[in-house]
């Protein structure tokens, strides 16, 4: 008897430690996650674009940089990009709840509080302005917060929900990176960086509009105004496809200022005509698998344009 009582006791005792552990443990998983949804609220995917096309305008500017700045103006702008992502996710907290492509964000799907994600953004905002203008120079750090205040003013909490030219006029902010690079080194912004700049502006009405192609029905339901929805789905096709060849000749430019050989030049014409051939599937096709295709396709197409320019540059510097 008095055998079974101190089993039962010692039963007790070790499932009251083992109830510990895995409240503990739950502790651990829901700190874990909640460390990862502050990560996700820096969108690390469009950061890492962005990261790479600012390091490419720093790279390919004229003049010389040191380790130390070069490496504070990359990191400021991957944090000011950042934080524009945290501050839009908790403006757009209604809208996300709505569609399937973001319903799982950290604000919408209830596993953050929307104060948390804006008093995330801010401060990191604010810091990687103020820590480019201390360690790079004013001219780099003016254009990041012009570059956030862009994203976040004028595209998130005005255009997005009032116009179908929301991605065309607030695809700058995501244009601005390479100028923000160029003038960490030279201190202001010439014809090629205006033109780094341009690659990307013309660029992002395609790659959007093809994405809003194969989510209209999300962008309905969220009342937001994208050009499929608003202006339908020929047009679009239609706006793609003239965006798209546009921005062929843009591509092409660095061949002609002195900012890539002629080697650039061949590989930027064809790389183009890619982009135009799935334009021209796109606007033949009447299912989405063109508009994912031609979605997919132009992150190919941004990231090879700026690693030519990359690479030329390396290159004719050995030969």
């Amino acid at each position: 008897m008095g055998n079974g009582i101190s089993d039962s006791v010692d039963g007790l005792k070790d499932s009251v430690e083992q109830s510990k552990v895995e409240i503990t443990d739950a502790e651990v998983l829901v700190q874990r996650a909640r460390l990862s949804d502050y990560a996700v609220l820096l969108k690390p995917r469009v950061m890492s674009l962005v990261v790479f096309t600012g390091y490419a305008g720093l790279y390919l500017a004229p003049g010389h940089i040191g380790f130390w700045p070069a490496f504070v103006a990359v990191l400021c702008i991957a944090i000011g990009a950042g934080a524009s992502g945290a501050i839009n996710m908790w403006y757009d907290r209604d809208i996300d709840s709505k569609m399937e492509r973001t319903i799982n964000r950290p604000i919408p799907a209830g596993r953050m509080k929307p104060n948390n994600a804006l008093w995330f953004g801010i401060p990191l905002a604010v810091g990687s302005v103020i820590l480019m203008a201390a360690v790079v120079n004013n001219i780099a750090a003016a254009l990041l917060a012009m570059t956030i205040a862009y994203y976040v003013f004028l595209y998130t909490m005005w255009l997005k929900r009032r116009t179908p030219q929301n991605i065309v006029i607030g695809g700058a902010s995501g244009a601005f990176p390479p100028m923000i690079g160029w003038a960490a080194v030279t201190g202001g912004v010439d014809l090629n960086a205006v033109l780094l700049f341009a690659i990307i502006f013309m660029w992002t009405p395609p790659h959007f509009w093809a994405l809003a192609l194969f989510r209209a029905g999300d962008y309905e339901k969220a009342g937001v105004p994208m050009l499929p929805v608003v202006a339908g789905v020929r047009e679009t096709k239609k706006q793609i496809f003239i965006y798209t060849v546009l921005l062929a000749p843009i591509v092409i430019l660095p061949a002609f200022t002195g900012m890539a050989s002629l080697y650039y030049g061949i590989f930027a014409v064809l790389i183009s005509a890619g982009f135009i051939y799935h334009a021209i599937k796109v606007w033949n096709d009447e299912t989405v698998k063109a508009p994912k295709r031609m979605f997919f396709f132009s992150l190919l197409h941004l990231f090879l344009v700026f690693a030519a320019l990359l690479a030329d540059k390396a290159l004719t510097g050995i030969f």
